[in-house]
């Protein structure tokens, strides 16, 4: 990563697929890689693959250190200028850093300025897509907003007490629409997620635009099962529910000799090695923490089944990647992930925060026989094809233009027209 004392300077045009003018982008996130979630790796496979396109991007983000300023980084084999704002620690947070919004606005006046972006697409409402979105909109420069964030999520990582968190979470919704109301258009990953999106900030015509997976970084393992193996994958917190996994494990059969393996770091994994003690199932839990992408390929390889229990996801971009891997998939009935998981056809659906309920859709899957095991494999498979990360870069590319979008079926919803 090499640190730039200035600016940079525009960054030379590249002819775009069908002859036309390459878009300038500016990707403003409140969370990016080295960060490890939902939000953060869409916003890094969304500027890696309009790069690949031929469009200039850049992205504006808190930076993940005291270590701050202008940056030529790779992403997903990318080059990309990323401007890392000064940052401070969300302490009750186990990693999350935040910018000040007086310092976001300062400094995307300057970027606005410099780069002079077509279109500005911001990842959340919070700070930096509020204060990029003001300036953007003084300046008549195109603005499309995707929200991946829930305020309810965030309330176990405040000091906020119980009575004051409705009017808290009234507040955050509130502060949502005026910054998704100056989008030109607004989306989401799952049509679930749109209409939670527009029921609670008024908004209209959210557009469900799935986060999009390149398949073919995955390898499908349909070998014969030689050991029972849980996979769960994503950050160690509460709202994932990785309790009711848990006890769902120590309800399997001993004679199974199930292992589950969780993937992923936060601020819950001592608790819930310590629960895994108490349930006496310590022995068949592996915490791996935070690994590498080509340990994470390795995980699904081996993995019999994926568990997701979480109850807030707006669309499980880990869902998603053990799909691509061939995996049968139990989740929580819950939210966007019905959208993934059809019950009885890739997997099962349970009953959210139902151990027992879980415990008996994870032993159906263990169980199966292989071609019935195989069915489900097959059928992740094809339900992923839809969720092709090509035909989400085509579609922002048509709302980064203020084109019509081409009618067509993503992510189980139908694609509405740009203004």
């Amino acid at each position: 990563m090499t640190d730039s004392t200035d600016l940079p300077s525009s960054a030379p045009a590249h002819d775009a697929p069908a002859a036309k003018k390459p878009i300038r982008i500016l990707i403003a996130a409140d969370t990016f890689a080295p960060d490890v979630n939902g939000a953060a790796r869409f916003a890094e496979r969304l500027a890696a693959g309009l790069v690949a396109r031929g469009h200039t991007v850049r992205v504006l983000a808190p930076a993940a250190s005291r270590k701050y300023g202008t940056f030529d980084e790779t992403h997903e084999g990318q080059p990309l200028t990323v401007y890392r704002l000064p940052s401070w620690r969300w302490y009750p947070h186990d990693w999350l850093r935040y910018a000040l919004p007086w310092v976001i606005r300062s400094t995307s006046r300057r970027i606005l300025d410099d780069f002079k972006p077509d279109v500005v697409h911001f990842q959340s409402h919070i700070n930096v897509g509020r204060g990029v979105t003001i300036e953007a909109e003084k300046r008549g420069i195109r603005i499309i907003g995707t929200n991946h964030f829930m305020p309810e999520n965030m309330l176990e990582f405040t000091l906020i007490p119980k009575g004051l968190q409705d009017r808290v979470i009234a507040m955050a919704w509130k502060a949502a629409r005026r910054t998704f109301g100056r989008a030109e258009a607004v989306t989401t990953p799952t049509q679930r997620a749109a209409e939670f999106l527009e029921k609670y900030t008024g908004l209209t015509d959210v557009r469900a635009i799935s986060c999009g997976i390149d398949a073919d970084n995955y390898s499908p393992n349909f070998e014969p099962r030689t050991e029972n193996r849980i996979l769960f994958v994503g950050r160690v917190t509460g709202e994932k529910q990785i309790d009711v996994l848990l006890k769902a494990v120590a309800l399997l059969p001993a004679e199974l000799d199930a292992q589950l393996e969780i993937v992923g770091g936060g601020d819950q994994k001592r608790n819930l090695e310590h629960l895994a003690d108490t349930l006496g199932i310590r022995d068949r839990v592996t915490f791996t923490g935070y690994v590498t992408d080509a340990q994470l390929r390795a995980a699904y390889s081996r993995a019999t089944v994926f568990a997701m229990p979480s109850i807030a996801e707006l669309q499980s971009i880990a869902t998603m990647e053990a799909m691509a891997s061939a995996l049968p998939v139990v989740a929580a009935n819950a939210m966007a992930l019905p959208h993934l998981v059809h019950d009885e056809a890739n997997g099962y659906l349970f009953e959210p925060g139902n151990s027992r309920d879980l415990a008996d859709k994870l032993l159906t899957v263990l169980t199966a026989a292989p071609d019935a095991l195989n069915a489900f494999k097959n059928e992740s498979l094809k339900l992923i094809e839809s969720h092709d990360i090509n035909r989400t870069l085509n579609t922002f590319e048509h709302l980064y233009r203020g084109e019509a979008v081409p009618d067509q079926i993503n992510n189980g919803a139908a694609s509405h027209s740009a203004e």
